[in-house]
């Protein structure tokens, strides 16, 4: 739905949201019952409902649980599960992950697809685009994208402010794009619908926070180990995005000074470290044999000394950033996510001890560390979160650039 903008436009939608919440929250309510609830004049909830009504967000149902007697069966509302739909998509480094729920935020259906490191962005869409259309169909709850009102992207590295007087400034694993995101402009051109965005890891964050992990969290650290290392932070209930959108780059925190070369420019970051080149390059280097995490994985599980070894180490140098970020910021939980925490406890156990070593006695057992639960579609999830933002994660958080407001450029002034 559409209003003007404005103070009396803004107070409707708040009495919109308001009556969706109930109902999602509730289930199928009478208007009496609703009524009861929300606090609004009889006058004013029953002109809310009417528009929502005639917009499709909700529907009518005759409730078959009402008591027997004379005169009709109680009428019932509900929300309208075909209405309100919001995609989600991780370009995660090597891989593409979408996800889809609708207006009652039941999940419709996600799927991923893994790619070269190198695929172009036209690619890349058009890759989404397929995903996409594999959570179509006819069936009950299928995606329909008619009914769709936005995407929700995340994508590697750092996303800047694209508000009134921000530059907007997207970096692609550090590179120096300016401007709207290649995806952005792509899936608006797709889709014709806004298409806001983030960085995936924080995305990830939001989504453990929300669904994972970490729900119900008020102040949460989230750190994945993937072919980079970051993460995101919940302080005080609300996601923190940071100045520039710089927030969770717990990557580029020197562990090793002098050490090796890092993308970002420096030396001897925790990325260095604990990436999955970096792993993977040093069990190779200890004469250990391994393509990718699933061999290493195999190798753990036969308990080969050489891989045992490795991630002890690289386990106490992140208990150790964990231990001094946790100083620092003071969470209550720790989620650790990415596909290096499939190795299990040969990488988990030394986090713990050295998280226990290092960290402040006051908060020794207080953290709680868990591994993420969304999997590979954590960021997707958060893509959607983002484009609902209702949750009290985003209470102040800045929406994320979009080009909702951006006419869909022709493909020949690209």
């Amino acid at each position: 739905m559409s209003h003007p903008r404005g103070p009396l436009s803004q107070l409707r939608r708040g009495h919109e949201e308001l009556v969706l919440g109930l109902l999602r929250k509730h289930g199928p309510l009478s208007r009496g019952e609703l009524g009861k609830r929300c606090g609004l004049s009889r006058t004013t909830l029953y002109d809310i409902l009417a528009e929502l009504v005639a917009s499709g967000a909700v529907v009518t149902a005759t409730s078959q649980e009402a008591p027997r007697g004379r005169g009709r069966p109680a009428e019932t509302l509900t929300l309208n599960p075909d209405a309100g739909q919001a995609i989600g998509i991780d370009f995660a480094r090597r891989a593409l992950h979408v996800a889809a729920v609708n207006l009652a935020h039941e999940v419709v259906g996600s799927a991923s697809e893994p790619h070269d490191a190198d695929l172009p962005w036209e690619q890349r869409v058009e890759l989404a685009v397929r995903l996409v259309g594999s959570l179509t169909g006819t069936g009950t709850g299928a995606l329909r994208l008619g009914a769709l009102d936005a995407i929700g992207v995340g994508v590697v590295g750092v996303v800047g402010s694209q508000r009134a007087g921000g530059e907007g400034r997207p970096a692609e694993e550090g590179g120096g794009h300016t401007g709207p995101h290649p995806a952005q402009v792509l899936l608006r051109e797709r889709f014709g619908v806004p298409v806001l965005l983030d960085n995936n890891t924080r995305l990830a964050a939001l989504g453990e926070s929300i669904w994972g992990a970490a729900a119900g969290g008020q102040d949460v650290l989230y750190l994945r180990l993937s072919h980079g290392v970051g993460g995101g932070l919940v302080v005080g209930g609300s996601l923190h995005r940071g100045a520039y959108g710089l927030s969770g780059e717990f990557g580029h925190i020197t562990v090793e000074p002098g050490g090796a070369r890092c993308d970002c420019g420096g030396t001897g970051c925790l990325e260095t470290v604990a990436s999955i080149r970096a792993v993977l390059d040093a069990f190779r280097a200890a004469g250990g044999r391994a393509a990718d995490v699933p061999e290493l994985v195999k190798a753990v599980r036969a308990g080969d000394r050489a891989a045992l070894t490795l991630l002890g180490g690289v386990g106490a140098r992140i208990g150790e950033v964990l231990a001094a970020l946790c100083n620092a910021i003071g969470p209550s939980v720790i989620v650790i996510g990415g596909e290096l925490v499939e190795t299990g406890e040969a990488l988990v156990a030394p986090i713990e001890r050295a998280l226990h070593d290092h960290v402040m006695p006051v908060s020794r057992h207080r953290v709680s560390l868990r591994r993420a639960t969304l999997g590979e579609v954590a960021g997707a999830l958060g893509g959607i979160a983002l484009v609902l933002h209702e949750s009290p994660l985003l209470s102040r958080y800045p929406a994320g650039p979009d080009l909702a407001e951006d006419p869909i450029p022709d493909k020949e002034s690209r």
